[in-house]
């Protein structure tokens, strides 16, 4: 029988870009259903793709969550990690299929959890040499503090895949995220994007603190790759992947300093125009408050982890160009959709 998988946040950056290497991959292999809003946003992966079978709802919709998660061999669940109540419907679902047909889940979490250390101690800005990795460390990694930014939900996967369990759970963090996305709506990441839009409206580079944090980052290819890995593992019986307490799985290629990419963002938005000079300011308290604590975080707290699983198991080799290589067009697009870009209809029409 042609194998079920039904995949949420598709028209979201990480889901869109996981679909699209999916359809490549599998078009003509798989049955794709996909979680939809609204019919606007049906179009736009009708447009791409007229055999995706469309399913309306949101991730409140917990009686269609669970009866596609029932109707499904595999779910591939690209949609909000910090939402309980769409985790607890498709376990649920899925914990419906006959104890001889294992069933699967591939959720979406994400490095921001390691982050909890420096946010207990409200310190932005400085150095940590704390990493961690997904293969020898990985119990670390399944029992952080319970107030961990998404530990609320790897938990309800986490116990939804536990030993003896007939539903096989895989929980990918990808970190930084990075590089234009394939899919059919949101094509834009938000930590560097983010960091250009700031540094247009300061006029200049920007960055928390001493600017000496760490992020783990991956490009978005290279991570939907890790997906589209993880289902044909699925697919194929899962054996070739871990699952449950194990099947914990970082994205990493590599790390920055954010200091370091606030500089580089500075010097391409310069050459390319945007602002006067390349320098670089340390934000102020009040500007600070003004950013929110959400960026605070995702520019000054420390993300640090080493992605051994997937190389290992899953045979993954990150291709992709490096973020530092990736910086200027990122600028570009920002400017352009900002409106900072005029392009050449308009520069006709004077």
């Amino acid at each position: 029988m042609t194998p079920k998988i039904f995949v949420t946040g598709v028209t979201g950056y990480i889901g869109g870009d996981a679909l699209y290497e999916l359809m490549q991959k599998h078009a003509s292999d798989y049955e794709v259903s996909c979680l939809v809003r609204n019919s606007d946003k049906g179009a736009q992966v009708a447009s791409r793709w007229a055999n995706i079978r469309l399913v309306y709802g949101d991730l409140d919709s917990f009686n269609v969550l669970e009866e596609e998660a029932k109707r499904a061999d595999v779910v591939l669940h690209c949609a909000n990690a910090d939402h309980e109540g769409a985790a607890v419907a498709l376990t649920k679902g899925l914990a419906a299929h006959p104890p001889e047909t294992p069933s699967y889940i591939i959720h979406t979490s994400g490095t921001g959890i390691l982050v909890w250390a420096d946010v207990e101690r409200q310190v932005y800005g400085e150095a940590s040499t704390k990493v961690y990795d997904d293969w020898d460390g990985v119990g670390e990694v399944t029992s952080l503090p319970d107030f961990a930014f998404h530990r609320n939900v790897d938990k309800i996967i986490l116990a939804a895949g536990s030993t003896g369990s007939h539903v096989k759970a895989a929980i990918v963090a990808p970190p930084t995220i990075y590089g234009r996305g394939r899919g059919p709506g949101n094509q834009r990441s938000i930590q560097v994007p983010d960091l250009a839009k700031s540094t247009f409206e300061h006029k200049q580079g920007v960055q928390v603190g001493a600017g000496k944090t760490f992020w783990a980052n991956v490009h978005v290819h290279d991570l939907s790759d890790v997906y589209v890995k993880l289902v044909e593992a699925a697919v194929s019986g899962g054996e070739q992947a871990s699952w449950g307490r194990e099947g914990y799985y970082f994205t990493e290629n590599g790390e920055h300093v954010w200091g370091k990419i606030a500089q580089v963002t500075a010097s391409a938005a310069h050459k390319q125009g945007f602002i006067p000079s390349d320098e670089v300011k340390v934000l102020s308290g009040a500007e600070l408050e003004k950013l929110g604590q959400f960026h605070q975080i995702l520019w000054g707290a420390n993300s640090r982890c080493r992605a051994i699983r997937a190389r290992k198991l899953l045979g993954w080799s990150p291709k992709g160009e490096s973020i530092e290589d990736n910086v200027s067009e990122t600028v570009r697009y920002e400017a352009e959709a900002q409106g900072l870009v005029q392009h050449h209809a308009a520069k006709a029409a004077g």
